[in-house]
C-alpha cells in the first residue's frame, strides 16, 4: 500500500509536469465598417462672431514745448 501511494504521486508528479499547456488569449476579430466612399459637399458658412470688448485708454502723451512770446506776435481776431 505505501509503495502504491508512493508510485502513483510519483506518477501523478511526472504526468502534470509532462503537460505544458498554456493558454492562449483569443484575440479579437476587426470589423471593417465601410465609411462612405466620396465626401459630401462643404458646409454652410458659419454666423459672425461677436464684437470684442473696447480696449483700455493709452497713456497721456509728453507735454509740448512751451510757445513763442513776446513782440512779433500777430493775434487775429475774426470780425462781429
Amino acid at each position: 500500500m505505501k509503495v502504491s501511494i508512493v508510485f502513483s504521486a510519483a506518477l501523478m508528479a511526472l504526468t502534470l509536469s509532462a503537460c505544458d499547456w498554456r493558454p492562449v488569449a483569443a484575440t479579437p476579430a476587426v470589423v471593417v465598417v465601410p465609411g462612405p466612399a466620396v465626401p459630401g459637399p462643404a458646409g454652410a458658412t458659419g454666423a459672425t462672431g461677436a464684437t470684442g470688448a473696447t480696449g483700455s485708454t493709452g497713456e497721456t502723451g509728453a507735454t509740448g514745448d512751451t510757445g513763442k512770446t513776446g513782440s512779433g506776435t500777430v493775434v487775429i481776431v475774426p470780425a462781429r
